[in-house]
């Protein structure tokens, strides 16, 4: 999992041609939808179906099957945007979410920014196939190929369904935070790593990128129980840094 070629393969997402892309418009945002077969990460195929917001203004996300063929829901930001706070907050039981699914919410560069296993500032959802493994993953890919990707992994409690996540991206810092809430809305449980590395230069990113969520397959497989997975995001806010 700490090696850069199996952590790229992980989150590798390749680009797509968004010319004749659908898109939708979420929390003042313009989003393309990601459309093609055999498309990273997984690889997956993915369909324009997949992703719509509802009449409350919430994204949804689907990994379903339709015609015997599974395929994963992307939105990708028309905007780039930089360093400041993005926050969700997250509809549904992570720690309930199956081994071979993988949620999203992530910047990512374009091609005149860098190539895959660059830039990058992640939070995922994912055990990565294993039915163990820690399902809150941070991770911050750095400015030059070939370094060391840095990355951490928490433990969620089963069963809440609702929870905030952020991350604050400064020039010399990614300070992480994610919070599980109650019914009544209130904090009760809350995670965070700040990455501030020696040589951020290096190690992050300062070119403004766009946003993405996605719900995908990992390596292409579908869920190990067979059924399908929709995700819902209640918010989304960026705040720029001053």
């Amino acid at each position: 999992m700490k090696s850069c070629a199996l952590a790229a393969l992980l989150v590798s997402v390749l680009s797509f041609d968004v010319a004749d892309a659908k898109q939708l418009r979420f929390a003042g945002y313009d989003f393309n939808i990601k459309q093609g077969k055999r498309m990273g990460p997984g690889p997956n195929d993915w369909a324009t179906s997949q992703a719509f917001v509802d009449t409350k203004g919430r994204l949804h996300l689907r990994f379903s099957e339709r015609k015997g063929k599974w395929l994963a829901g992307e939105v990708q930001s028309v905007s780039r945007l930089g360093f400041g706070t993005y926050e969700i907050e997250f509809e549904g039981d992570i720690h309930g979410q199956d081994r071979n699914v993988v949620f999203g919410f992530f910047n990512y560069p374009t091609a005149d920014v860098g190539p895959d296993a660059t830039h990058e500032i992640d939070i995922e959802f994912a055990r990565w196939g294993r039915r163990n493994y820690k399902p809150l993953n941070y991770t911050v890919w750095p400015v030059k190929p070939g370094l060391k990707n840095a990355h951490t992994t928490f433990s969620v409690r089963r069963g809440h369904g609702r929870s905030i996540h952020r991350f604050t991206w400064a020039a010399g810092s990614v300070l992480y935070t994610s919070q599980q809430l109650d019914d009544k809305g209130d904090v009760e449980r809350e995670v965070s790593w700040d990455y501030t590395p020696a040589d951020p230069a290096d190690r992050i990113s300062s070119s403004p990128m766009p946003i993405y969520f996605n719900l995908w397959g990992f390596q292409g497989r579908e869920p190990s129980d067979g059924k399908p997975v929709e995700v819902i995001i209640n918010r989304f806010t960026f705040t720029p840094a001053e």
